[in-house]
């Protein structure tokens, strides 16, 4: 089977186009990983790029790469008509049996479903939903993507959902979805070292500082922690938020409580510095207001890390029957704080099954082979 995949190259959004080769999404690399592993496919990527750029030809013996330079004009501000064009072309030539477009944040869900070929989309994040959260003005990125998502899904095969609650928002949209996780990338399943007794527990919080993920009211509720006498560190692993208002305040909080002893910021990490800050840690504290799928929580949790998190989105279906997950409501931090506590005076008990079962879960050939079954569903249908 020939399968062009429609994904963002992301030497592009973080302007790196000296970089020799690509990289893309963690759930699209995943993906890429178990894919690499399976016999008689043929990938082919296709990403449009702002300028050009080198790259290699194949990123695995059945991988192909194809970056598309495509002009400014031909961007949002057009419907992303140049990009739409661009990607036509190419699939001219590599005659796919099917595009599966990656995301609808940017071109690529709208590219694959006037490609001209087959096509299934996946949705990485609700951008009408995410509009809605913010209050999306006319004309803005937010608003303009929730436009062309719904273009995209009207016009798709169907679409993958990484959760229940991503299914929900779509399947009225769409003609035909499909319940999909996304994968865990091969590094979150290498064997996971044993935890002695806790001295000081690191918590992770990991994501882009913003009002969603709660960052402020999660240091809030650190400094009562700390305030109770209890012995704990709070590592914020991400993009602060700039000079926006929130990062702002964030960076404000963050000095008060590093001065304090209670919470520091790491700042970005690359995938082995995560599995390493994870193998040390204790606990992945995630409570954010909105979340598609929450692929953070599912990578702490195949570490064996303690969990605690919101009722939010995807983060209920990956912690379902999942040992040391713990839920609450996004906005009951007495509860997230007083059950924290708990578990400090007990001693923090680790996980012991969690890594196991996202190895059943969320394994890149696991989510793969579901591809190709459906990928099969859709040409049976055509």
């Amino acid at each position: 089977m020939k399968i062009v995949i429609l994904t963002t190259d992301n030497r592009a959004p973080h302007k790196q186009y000296q970089k020799p080769e690509p990289y893309f999404g963690t759930a699209p690399e995943a993906l890429l990983q178990g894919f690499a592993g399976l016999s008689g496919v043929e990938i082919h990527i296709v990403s449009c790029i702002r300028q050009p750029v080198k790259s290699p030809e194949k990123l695995a013996p059945n991988i192909f790469f194809h970056s598309l330079v495509v002009p400014k004009i031909g961007w949002m501000r057009t419907g992303y008509q140049g990009c739409i064009r661009a990607t036509r072309k190419k699939l001219r030539e590599i005659q796919p049996d099917i595009v599966h477009g990656q995301g609808t944040e940017l071109d690529c869900s709208i590219s694959a479903v006037f490609a001209g070929f087959p096509n299934v989309l996946t949705i990485h994040g609700n951008m009408k939903a995410i509009a809605e959260v913010y209050h999306a003005r006319f004309g803005s990125f937010h608003w303009c993507a929730a436009k062309l998502e719904a273009v995209a899904l009207k016009r798709t095969n169907g679409v993958f959902c990484n959760s229940a609650y991503t299914e929900q928002l779509v399947r009225p949209r769409a003609a035909k979805t499909w319940r999909v996780a996304n994968a865990l990338r091969l590094g979150f399943f290498t064997e996971t070292p044993q935890k002695n007794t806790f001295v000081r527990p690191v918590f992770l919080n990991i994501g882009v500082a913003e009002p969603r993920k709660q960052q402020l009211a999660l240091l809030a509720a650190a400094a009562r922690l700390h305030q109770r006498g209890l012995k704990f560190e709070l590592q914020l692993v991400g993009q602060r938020g700039g000079q926006s208002d929130y990062g702002q305040q964030l960076a404000q909080a963050l000095a008060i409580a590093e001065q304090a002893g209670y919470a520091r910021h790491l700042g970005m990490l690359s995938a082995p510095q995560l599995i390493a800050a994870m193998d040390t840690a204790a606990a992945l504290i995630h409570f954010p207001t909105e979340e598609a799928f929450g692929l953070v929580v599912a990578e702490a949790l195949s570490r064996n890390l303690k969990f605690f998190g919101a009722t939010t989105g995807g983060v209920t279906d990956i912690a379902k029957d999942v040992d040391g997950a713990e839920l609450f409501p996004a906005d009951d931090f007495d509860s997230l704080e007083n059950s924290i506590a708990r578990w400090l005076e007990a001693g923090c008990p680790q996980p012991k099954t969690a890594a196991a079962t996202m190895r059943a879960r969320y394994h890149p050939e696991v989510i793969a082979r579901r591809h190709l079954e459906i990928y099969r569903e859709v040409l049976s249908q055509k």
